[in-house]
């Protein structure tokens, strides 16, 4: 049990960074095994997807000066256009952050625009953890 638990956290912190990963289906996977309760699960992926969050968040918040670089994650072009659409929405632009391709980016923008850390973790963690569950929901309906 602890080695799948481990290994969803560790999916789960990948996938939220801007390294590519899929921890809906190592979720799916060790739910169908069946050693590991929904619920802990769910927190597991949830809690390893929201700190995976926090690098980007972090990468933005420390690193900003830096955006002009080529190893700076949000490229030259789409900064401007997620930090007016950030600017415009603000923090509730976070419950898109589990959304593949701009949720990445958005957890960065979200550092550079310095976004207070607890209310960032706050608003990802729900969002991650909605995901989650209609991830583990939908499985639990058809399995």
């Amino acid at each position: 049990m602890s080695s799948l638990v481990s290994t969803l956290f560790i999916s789960a912190f990948v996938s939220a960074t801007l390294l590519p990963g899929s921890s809906e289906i190592v979720l799916v996977g060790v739910l169908s095994s069946n050693e590991v309760a929904v619920g802990l699960a769910v927190l597991v992926a949830t809690i390893g997807n929201t700190l995976g969050s926090c690098v980007n968040w972090g990468i933005g918040r420390f690193f900003s000066h830096h955006r002009s670089h080529k190893w700076f994650p949000v490229p030259h072009e789409k900064y401007d256009r997620f930090t007016t659409w950030y600017q415009r929405w603000g923090i509730w632009s976070l419950l898109l952050s589990w959304l593949p391709v701009i949720g990445d980016p958005l957890t960065v923008i979200a550092g550079i625009s310095r976004t207070p850390i607890l209310v960032f973790t706050t608003f990802v963690f729900v969002a991650k953890a909605v995901r989650y569950l209609v991830v583990a929901g939908i499985f639990l309906t058809i399995w």
